[in-house]
């Protein structure tokens, strides 16, 4: 990259300056910038949401199988409850951080 005497970059686009290499590049300001670290606090928000789903109800799968197992049910009792406690609590979850906003 090409530094100038200011020691900025003489590369970027900075509303202050024209472009000398492209005079007819329109100047970009503060907007497009703004609205593309919304999009991604949000997508970093939504991934971290769905990965803490994703473990309280593989969390839950987990506790009920090594019950069951523990227990010597011959039918997944405890699989099947804690799993749909665990889908529970998730999407209680899930719904409460959304309405934080």
């Amino acid at each position: 990259m090409a530094y100038n005497i200011t020691g900025t970059n003489s590369m970027e686009n900075n509303p202050d300056e024209s472009n000398q290499y492209y005079p007819d590049k329109p100047v970009r300001g503060e907007e497009p910038t703004k609205k593309t670290a919304e999009k991604s606090t949000s997508f970093v928000q939504f991934s971290g949401i769905a990965f803490q789903m994703l473990a309280t109800i593989g969390l839950g799968v987990w506790a009920g199988m090594k019950l069951d197992a523990w227990q010597n049910n011959h039918r997944p009792i405890w699989t099947i409850v804690l799993s749909l406690t665990a889908i529970g609590s998730s999407l209680y979850l899930f719904i409460r951080q959304l309405t934080k906003k």
